[in-house]
């Protein structure tokens, strides 16, 4: 009992086991339940599953205000939190900290159905089979991001000067977004991709929802496991996430160095991307201004570690971070529907 209740990144054990334990039973009830037969996902269907995953998102708001009134107020490691005299102040920055992280984690997830979207065209990869390659994915992602998150804490509680690495990287990657909006990535000529079509055997096509087939080898006529376009197209939606980590992992460490806020605002902006995907991509050419909403978020977000110690006395207050971050995403959702309001649908595979 002593094990579960001691701490952990500033959080009881329990806690730690408790979220992961409703991430799993969401992924379990996902494929379980509402996936269990492969079938192609439609636009009503996506927006209703949206919906579910924004709710549970929200939802978790309010179960951050109950941990950290209870449990996390007084020892969080983030000082936001910490130096607020009462329960109640404590629990509330915690859960304002907590929805900036999750609106600039759901943008750049939004930001991210771009490149996978242009990924399942390069392999032409049915709709019925794209929620197979996202849902692994996320189990990925869900890995990837604690690792990635784990090493970000343990700099910034070591070395706190860090931090102001990361608000050079954010500012710096929000004015290349700026001036590489309408840049695509070469899916053909990606590292990886080619790294791997050169030591894996490998089918020529699909095999249904399979990553890996047996069948015989052209030249020995054994039976041998092949890897299908499938898991490379599984393995560069990984390696997109990576890259994206790289953007969305210093942003949130820059609003909160507190890891319990960090990661669950990650996953559960991540948990909603495959059912986001199928309505977002067949229109992704409607948010084309979303993105420079987004650069000026990671400039805001980068810039306001410079601000804060010049204005704030320490840090920007987690409301006006949250009203900028708001009224940027905000804006550069309405404006690119309205200037996209007369454009078709973008075909998909």
């Amino acid at each position: 009992m002593e094990l579960l209740t001691g701490l952990w990144l500033g959080m009881p054990i329990w806690v730690w086991l408790a979220f992961l334990g409703a991430v799993l039973a969401i992924l379990v009830f996902d494929l379980g339940v509402l996936h269990k037969e492969a079938h192609e996902i439609g636009v009503k269907e996506s927006l209703w599953m949206s919906a579910l995953y924004i709710g549970l998102g929200l939802l978790w708001a309010v179960a951050v205000w109950f941990i950290y009134y209870n449990y996390g107020g007084d020892k969080a490691i983030d000082p936001q939190i910490a130096n607020l005299p009462t329960p109640d102040a404590k629990a509330w920055e915690a859960v304002k900290l907590y929805m900036t992280g999750y609106l600039v984690e759901k943008a750049l997830a939004m930001d991210n159905v771009f490149v996978i979207s242009m990924i399942f065209t390069y392999f032409a990869v049915p709709r019925i089979y794209q929620h197979r390659v996202l849902f692994w994915g996320i189990l990925g992602v869900i890995v990837l991001r604690a690792i990635m998150i784990g090493l970000g804490a343990a700099l910034v509680m070591n070395f706190s000067w860090i931090l102001y690495v990361f608000a050079v990287i954010l500012i710096a990657t929000g004015v290349k977004m700026l001036y590489a909006i309408d840049d695509e990535p070469d899916i053909a000529n990606n590292f990886a991709l080619n790294f791997l079509k050169k030591r894996m055997r490998l089918t020529q096509e699909l095999h249904g929802e399979k990553f890996f087939v047996k069948q015989p080898d052209t030249t020995t006529g054994k039976l041998m496991w092949f890897a299908t376009p499938l898991f490379l197209c599984l393995v560069l939606v990984e390696i997109a996430d990576v890259v994206f980590a790289i953007d969305s992992v210093p942003a949130i460490f820059a609003i909160t160095p507190d890891p319990f806020i960090v990661y669950t605002s990650n996953i559960f902006a991540i948990l909603g991307l495959r059912a986001l995907y199928f309505a977002l991509a067949a229109m992704v050419h409607r948010f084309h201004y979303l993105k420079y909403a987004l650069a000026f978020v990671l400039i805001f977000i980068g810039g306001k570690i410079f601000l804060g110690d010049w204005l704030f006395d320490g840090k920007v207050p987690a409301e006006i971070s949250l009203g900028v971050t708001f009224g940027l995403l905000f804006g550069g959702v309405v404006y690119s529907l309205w200037k996209s309001r007369d454009q078709a649908p973008t075909p998909q595979a």
